[in-house]
């Protein structure tokens, strides 16, 4: 493998491509994207399954744009029909410069007082492609977030001068970052953000921090934080418990997940209720890097619900020293439920066709799950995997076991290390970024830096079922969105044979902050339609919504009205006390 870039050599080289792409007319900001080298051996050593046709279309996939600026560390949807990309300060140079005059200063730079002049986060339009630089301050590497009430991104840790910092960015305008400087009591770097029920955030874990906190209002600094000893107990000679699962059960407790073992505790006091079962096998958490989710909550026969949590893949607990000397061990298969709530609870354990290690998962509008990215050999960190697993799953979670995994159409783009995806309100699926390696590294290096953009079409988009497909009208969805309990009417209309009740699913969706695997605050709910009828050539449908906050947490949620499986593009819903 040919040695890396000099961060200077590396600036040099950009520098130049910034010059010509100015000459040459292309857009202010956005570097041409160098040459890559060849696919080397190791790059070409993918994992694709055979595509399930059984179910008919398979999905499809296309690129968005050729060259974000950035990769894609972290990704957010914003309500304003933007996403979120960013990624590190700490990888050097991007593809993305800031506006002339707006350069951030460096506070790692040698000697002091070197201005950065890169964009580490961009507003991504994924409708058009178009890229708007954003300027982060500090370090955002392994951090995390969560949308407030209001739809504001609220964000958090990060590295070095990052660490204890609170981000947020307003959807509306063009705004960028404001950041609020050593406002946590601890360190947070590869840690959890959970939003609860009262519309405060909890965050928890992060390197060598063994603790919870919760986050201030703006402007104001945490003093306290609670320990948690589960985090200390489960932190082994290479970590593998960082980026905890962390997800609010319908009674408003938290599980949580680290390592191989996970409990329920209170956030309001930190006590913990249970431990559950260990999971045997391995290790879930980063480094190991397995996969997560809160599986869907019907309130179609009321809300008494007994949730069940979902992990899947990871790798074995020795994988990062392994990687330290050049060995992959192969990651985990398992795919292990639980319903934490239960009394007696155990892990019903099913197999996925091939390990995956730095998968993302995301829950769909129908309420299956999409499997995708990731490696079936090592671990996370840099070039420390091989075997990228390009065949994306279709996992239902209510088929039997052995019968709920659908291998789907794949990628042809390796995105492992530091990828990210994300559920769109159009119900296709965002997927960027992937870098396995220590700065923006497009040759001589097996799985070059990623900046292309692609997106997914789900097998519910296949193009002989575009007949059926609803479409809301955006009119009818309540502009102050709904109260706890209220009921929610919407129209619509279908283009296809008369829709009758018995063909009517309403969903809803809070969006995620997703990053290393973890799409942090997923959570979809099933509602019950309450009445149905027939309007001319449209349809009035009215569903109920949760009673109460421990089911939804207070924000903007995607509500998604599905006729025979088939879900329309999403409303934009405000759940509010």
């Amino acid at each position: 493998m040919a040695p890396l870039l000099r961060p200077g050599a590396l600036a040099a080289a950009l520098l130049a491509l910034a010059v010509v792409g100015v000459a040459q007319g292309q857009q202010v900001g956005l570097l041409r994207v160098p040459n890559r080298s060849p696919p080397t051996k190791a790059n070409m050593d993918r994992v694709v399954l055979p595509v399930d046709n059984a179910g008919g279309f398979a999905g499809l996939w296309n690129i968005l744009t050729e060259n974000a600026g950035v990769s894609a560390m972290h990704m957010a949807v914003m309500r304003h029909g933007k996403a979120v990309m960013f990624d590190t300060t700490t990888t050097g140079p991007s593809l993305m410069q800031l506006p002339a005059g707006n350069c951030r200063v460096d506070p790692r730079s040698d000697p002091p007082g070197g201005m950065d002049c890169s964009a580490h986060a961009v507003e991504f339009d994924y409708n058009t492609g178009a890229v708007r630089p954003l300027k982060i301050l500090t370090d955002t590497w392994c951090s995390s977030g969560a949308f407030d009430v209001d739809g504001m991104l609220v964000q958090t840790g990060g590295y070095f001068e990052g660490v204890k910092v609170v981000r947020r960015l307003n959807p509306q305008g063009n705004a960028d970052w404001v950041e609020f400087p050593n406002t946590l009591a601890e360190g947070r770097w590869y840690a959890t953000q959970q939003v609860l029920p009262d519309g405060r955030f909890i965050v928890v874990g992060g390197r060598r921090s063994f603790s919870y906190e919760f986050v201030p209002a703006a402007g104001q600094l945490n003093t306290q934080f609670t320990p948690l000893p589960l985090l200390q107990q489960t932190t082994d000679d290479v970590e593998n418990n960082l980026y905890p699962f962390v997800h609010l059960l319908p009674e408003g407790t938290i599980f949580l997940f680290a390592n191989d073992r996970s409990i329920i505790f209170d956030p309001q006091n930190g006590q913990v209720l249970r431990e559950l079962p260990k999971l045997n096998g391995g290790a879930r958490n980063y480094p190991a890097s397995g996969m997560s989710a809160l599986l869907p909550l019907d309130l179609r026969r009321g809300e008494r619900l007994s949730a069940e949590v979902i992990v899947c893949g990871g790798a074995p607990k020795e994988a990062f020293k392994l990687g330290e000397v050049n060995k992959f061990p192969h990651a985990l298969r398992d795919c292990a439920r639980i319903n934490p709530s239960k009394p007696g609870a155990r892990w019903a354990i099913d197999f996925m066709p091939v390990g995956r290690v730095m998968g993302d998962m995301l829950i769909l509008p129908t309420g299956d799950l999409l499997l995708l990215n990731g490696a079936a050999q090592g671990c996370s960190g840099w070039v420390f995997a091989r075997e990228p697993v390009l065949t994306p799953l279709l996992y239902s979670p209510r088929k039997r076991r052995g019968a709920r995994f659908r291998a789907l159409a794949a990628s042809n783009i390796p995105r492992m290390y530091h990828s990210s995806s994300a559920v769109l309100p159009d119900a296709t699926v965002l997927v960027a970024g992937g870098n396995t390696n220590s700065a923006y590294n497009f040759s001589g290096v097996d799985f070059p830096t990623e900046v292309r953009v692609e997106r997914f079409n789900p097998p519910y988009l296949a193009p002989e079922l575009a007949a059926t497909r609803p479409e809301i009208d955006m009119a009818s969805v309540p502009a102050n969105g709904v109260k706890y309990g209220d009921k929610l009417t919407l129209r619509f209309t279908s283009p296809g044979p008369a829709v009758t009740d018995a063909d009517m699913k309403v969903t809803m969706y809070a969006p995620p902050f997703t990053t290393h695997g973890f799409s942090q605050n997923q959570r979809l709910l099933v509602l019950q339609v309450t009445a149905f009828k027939p309007e001319g050539n449209r349809y009035k449908i009215t569903a109920q919504t949760p009673s109460k906050p421990t089911l939804a947490p207070p924000g903007y949620y995607f509500v998604f009205v599905l006729v025979k499986g088939v879900p329309s593009k999403a409303a934009w819903v405000k759940i509010h006390p």
